[in-house]
């Protein structure tokens, strides 16, 4: 009979630890999710200013146009 009672405290032990660790690790993933969210709107308007930029360098004639037109 006692190691009955043993054996069920020890499985809601097992349950109540692997519960904690369970509310932890989805605890980490929503707060890596807000993370990732804040820094991509950081990096948004950066990714924005970069790909004008690289658009505006496309356009302008090359170093070797401007040499065989002058």
């Amino acid at each position: 009979m006692l190691l009955l009672v043993v054996w069920i405290v020890v499985v809601v032990l097992a349950l109540v630890v692997l519960g904690a660790l369970v509310h932890g690790v989805l605890g980490a993933l929503q707060r890596l999710g807000r993370e990732l969210q804040a820094a991509e709107r950081d990096v948004r308007p950066l990714l924005e200013q970069a790909q004008a930029t690289g658009a505006r360098a496309a356009a302008l004639p090359s170093v070797e146009q401007r040499r065989n037109a002058g």
